[in-house]
């Protein structure tokens, strides 16, 4: 039998009337941001997605049980928890729900578990991608694989300036995902608008890439993946966190952080050095993820109604 996933009343509701859903993951939230920054962020974009036509469905894992749309309450407890809250990613979906803890959905796992309510638009921060180093390290996130073969769109401020930029959207051209860029031609980076490569694809409207996101499902190509630069006067100083990031991967080669722990690590260590100006952008760039996704979501809603008549 499928695994037993919980639906908030409001997921529910939305999924029985066919309101635009829009998921958002939980890693952000346990791993991302401290309490409680964390909380009062997650909050505020799942009321941007409400007054922007549809409805947040935050996906964690509770006690091992998946949870599709969480209560206001649960969204506390998780950003209390923190870092105590494991990072679930698809290699650690079954392992958390046999193990009966609570797990926050990294992108790949909140993917997986959209796919399974029947959700198509996924609002994140970044994805993960190729790390620097990665001829000695392996390091490439599960994200680019799910976005592969997993129909969900998935909308973002592009990757952390920690990656390797060009290897991860060489990566994704691997893959076969579409790469669009809204209303710019260089691909975002997340803290800073610009990274300075160029992207595969550029779109000018929520709408445009809605439609690239609804053929690409309906062909059963796998994901989509809109970069969303964060507004230019919300930006981080590009030289700044840079040079943060240089002085975070030394430290954490230092210190021997490796694996799932090195993003926690660099952004906690790069909020420190910009003191708090990057989590000030990080906070910017997820509501603005918010209100273009929640766009997307409407327009990949309607457009599904119409690929039925």
């Amino acid at each position: 039998a499928p695994p037993k996933v919980v639906y908030s009343p409001e997921v529910s509701r939305a999924l029985t009337a066919g309101t635009p859903l829009v998921a958002l993951e939980s890693t952000i939230l346990c791993h991302g941001m401290p309490y409680p920054a964390n909380v009062s962020t997650a909050l505020e974009v799942e009321h941007i997605i409400r007054s922007n036509g549809a409805v947040p469905a935050t996906i964690a894992l509770i006690g091992g049980v998946p949870h599709v749309g969480l209560t206001k309450e649960e969204i506390n407890m998780l950003g209390r928890e923190g870092h105590k809250v494991r990072k679930v990613s698809r290699r650690d979906l079954a392992f958390v729900m046999a193990s009966g803890v609570h797990g926050a959905t990294t992108v790949s796992a909140t993917m997986v578990l959209a796919h399974l309510a029947g959700i198509k638009v996924f609002v994140t921060g970044g994805i993960g991608g190729v790390h620097r180093g990665v001829a000695q390290t392996w390091d490439i996130s599960t994200d680019l694989k799910e976005l592969g073969k997993t129909p969900v769109c998935v909308v973002c401020a592009g990757v952390k300036s920690i990656l390797d930029i060009p290897k991860t959207l060489e990566y994704l051209e691997t893959e076969g995902v579409p790469v669009m860029t809204y209303k710019q031609d260089d691909f975002p980076s997340f803290f800073t608008a610009s990274s300075g490569v160029k992207s595969p694809m550029r779109v000018e409207t929520a709408q445009a890439a809605a439609s690239v996101a609804q053929v690409q499902i309906a062909m059963g190509l796998g994901g989509a993946l809109v970069a969303v630069p964060i507004p230019p006067e919300h930006q981080a100083d590009a030289v700044e966190v840079e040079r943060a990031i240089s002085q975070c991967l030394r430290e954490a080669e230092t210190q021997g952080v490796t694996g799932n722990k090195i993003t926690p690590f660099i952004l906690q260590g790069v909020k420190e050095i910009t003191k708090g100006k990057s989590l000030e952008a990080n906070i910017k760039l997820v509501k603005n993820n918010a209100l273009v996704g929640a766009q997307i979501a409407t327009h990949v809603g309607s457009l599904s109604l119409k690929s039925k008549l």
